[in-house]
C-alpha cells in the first residue's frame, strides 16, 4: 500500500513536527510509520475477508477502516479529530463541525450507492466522488489517505476489479491529485474521476 504522507499545520500546536503521541511510547518517526503501515495491512485483509456483496460503506465502516488500522498506536483510532488543520493553505473543515457534514456525506453520498453496478464508468465516478468528499473532509487528526483509499479498494473489489494503481500516482502527478481534493470543496468531481479513471 502506498505511503503519501505531508506534514499537517495545525494552529496552536507548538509540536507538530513531532510523533503523535501514542499507545506505545514511540519516538522515532520511522517507527511510528512501519507500525502504522502494519495496522493498515493487517485492517484492510480483514476487510476483504469480511466483504460481501451486502458490505455497506456508510460512515461507520469508515471509521471502522481508521480504528482497525490504528487502535494498537493511538487512542484517537475511529474518531473524529478535535483539531482545525490545513494543508499548504489549504484549510480542511472545522472540527465542531464534522459530525454534521460526515452525516450529510452519509444521506447525500454514501446511502445512495448501489449494492451492484452495471456500468464500470459509473462505479469509477462514484469512487472518486467519494474520495475526494472524503479526503476533502479529512475527518481524523492522521490517516485520512490511507484510510480513503482503502475505502476505495473495497468499493473496487466489492464489485469484482482489482484493488486500483495509486502506486501510479507520482509525486509531480500528486499535486494534481490535492487539486482534485480541494476541487470537491465545489462539488467538483471531474479531476479525481480523471485520476481515479487513470488508475482503475
Amino acid at each position: 500500500m502506498p505511503y503519501l504522507h505531508s506534514k499537517y499545520e495545525v494552529p496552536g500546536d507548538d509540536n507538530q513536527n513531532e510523533v503523535l503521541p501514542n499507545l506505545k511510547g514511540i519516538t522515532s518517526i520511522d517507527l511510528v510509520h512501519k507500525v502504522e503501515f502494519e495496522g493498515f495491512l493487517k485492517a484492510q485483509y480483514q476487510l476483504l475477508e469480511e466483504l460481501t456483496t451486502h458490505t455497506k460503506f456508510d460512515f461507520d465502516y469508515i471509521k471502522r477502516i481508521h480504528q482497525l488500522s490504528l487502535k494498537d498506536l493511538y487512542d484517537f483510532a475511529g474518531q473524529f479529530r478535535t483539531v482545525n488543520m490545513t494543508k499548504g493553505g489549504f484549510l480542511f473543515p472545522t472540527a465542531k463541525f464534522l459530525p454534521k457534514i460526515c452525516q450529510d456525506f452519509d444521506y447525500q453520498l454514501l446511502y445512495k450507492l448501489p449494492n451492484y453496478y452495471n456500468n464500470k464508468e459509473k462505479l469509477i465516478e462514484d469512487i472518486a466522488r467519494v474520495h475526494a468528499e472524503l479526503l476533502f473532509i479529512h475527518p481524523f487528526r492522521e490517516a485520512n489517505g490511507r484510510v480513503a483509499r482503502i475505502l476505495a479498494n473495497m468499493m473496487a473489489v466489492k464489485q469484482g476489479y482489482d484493488f486500483l494503481g495509486f502506486y501510479k500516482i507520482t509525486q509531480r502527478q500528486f499535486k494534481e491529485y490535492i487539486i482534485a481534493v480541494q476541487s470537491a470543496a465545489d462539488q467538483n468531481y471531474q479531476p479525481m474521476i480523471e485520476i481515479i479513471r487513470a488508475i482503475f
